[in-house]
């Protein structure tokens, strides 16, 4: 669940989908790489579905050697309690058998010393008979000696099995332990997946829905080019000036007022890739209008870090940037809309938008507009961190505020 946790909250100040079919580019997206794309993420999402079923099986075959193990341990353990009772057995034994040796030495020896064994051997009746007694007794001796040394071999090997049992146990009892480690392992897997799983859900449904929008758009307008429709130019309204190409010769606020509360950059370990605009309260319901303008060409709603999320592709001076806006309460413009600085494209939102306010958008806490720009055309999953700048006439610097849509700083 941590692992989950710290992976939001990178998000939260990331906003950056990091994996992307199509980087963002001068490049101007077409109907066909809408297709793509849409395949390029679906692909994904089942790869991640196979890595996730497959940490799942390997789940329950550790659990299943964990079980396993944790039987020959107990296995081992009853078998070293009979191995300990045999050798106790064997030792006594062992006594008793050297009691009975010493007895029986002790005897021929007393036989000896009162001639009672020359007397038992001599009354043999004959020669054979006489040969038998001796080896009698012999026998009875050597029978306890060849006993005692069979015990003792016993006693010997026993030990050696006890020692075995005892590696063997503890080199299960590791195995157990290795097995439980790597489940651990897995099942933090399994978060990744299920986070990675959550954010690219996310982008198929954003990926499915600016398709099934710019499909007839481009059909209505564009029908002769099929999938080479460029989007943002054949696939929109025919405005005034001839299609998409607006060309802005400046740069305005995308708000009347406001004071920057975060800027630019590394920010509790992690890279925020804008800056966040407040103001004085009521500041949630603000209209925010476009900063430059272009086409709408993407649309995220109730994204769950970020909430309600814009991206404007536009032309300033020649040159291709996306405009993007988090944390909008509400938008006031679909994909392929073609705006510009007057239009308001949505209000900020934040507040009770926020998870901490009964919302649904876990990366906000209070009324505020998450405000970007990155040079190139946005592809419809991410803001790339190398293409990321400053939006022009804003200093990258915390408590800076404007009082007009037209101010510049510096």
């Amino acid at each position: 669940m941590k692992r989950i946790i710290c992976y939001i909250v990178l998000i939260c100040f990331c906003f950056s989908f990091a994996i992307s079919p199509v980087a963002a580019s001068t490049e101007k997206p077409t109907l066909g790489d809408l297709k793509r794309d849409l395949e390029a993420l679906k692909k994904e999402k089942a790869e991640n579905d196979a890595k996730t079923e497959a940490a799942k099986q390997e789940i329950a075959a550790k659990q299943a050697a964990i079980e396993k193990a944790q039987a020959d341990v107990h296995a081992a353990e009853e078998e070293q309690i009979r191995v300990e009772e045999e050798i106790e057995a064997s030792t006594k034994r062992i006594e008793e058998l050297t009691e009975e040796v010493k007895n029986i030495l002790v005897y021929l020896q007393q036989m000896q010393s009162q001639n009672a064994y020359v007397e038992y051997v001599s009354g043999a009746s004959t020669v054979t008979d006489m040969i038998m007694r001796i080896a009698v007794v012999e026998q009875i001796s050597n029978h306890i000696n060849d006993t005692i040394t069979n015990l003792k071999e016993e006693i010997k090997r026993n030990e050696a099995l006890r020692q075995e049992l005892i590696e063997k146990q503890e080199k299960l009892k590791k195995d157990v332990e290795n097995y439980q480690k790597a489940i651990s392992a897995l099942y933090g897997s399994i978060e990744g997946y299920d986070a990675f799983e959550a954010d690219i859900e996310t982008k198929i449904q954003t990926a499915q829905k600016k398709l099934e929008e710019f499909t007839p758009l481009c059909q209505e307008y564009a029908s002769d080019k099929g999938d080479d429709a460029i989007l943002a130019e054949d696939c929109v309204k025919p405005a005034v000036n001839g299609g998409y190409v607006i060309e802005n010769g400046a740069w305005l606020k995308p708000l009347e007022r406001g004071t920057i509360t975060s800027t630019i950059g590394t920010r509790w370990g992690s890279y925020h890739n804008a800056l966040d605009i407040g103001g004085a309260s009521p500041f949630e319901g603000t209209p925010v209008y476009a900063a430059a303008a272009g086409v709408v060409s993407g649309r995220t709603e109730r994204y769950k870090c970020g909430g309600n999320m814009l991206f404007i592709d536009v032309n300033v001076n020649g040159e291709p940037f996306t405009t993007y806006y988090y944390h909008l309460l509400k938008f006031n413009v679909n994909i392929g809309d073609i705006v510009d600085q007057n239009t308001i494209i949505g209000w900020v939102g934040g507040y009770s938008t926020s998870t901490a306010h009964g919302g649904y958008d876990t990366c906000t806490t209070g009324a505020h507009l998450h405000f970007g720009v990155q040079k190139g055309y946005y592809n419809g999953y991410s803001i790339t961190k190398s293409n990321v700048i400053t939006p022009p006439g804003f200093p990258n610097s915390k408590g800076w505020s404007f009082t007009s849509r037209y101010q510049m700083y510096g």
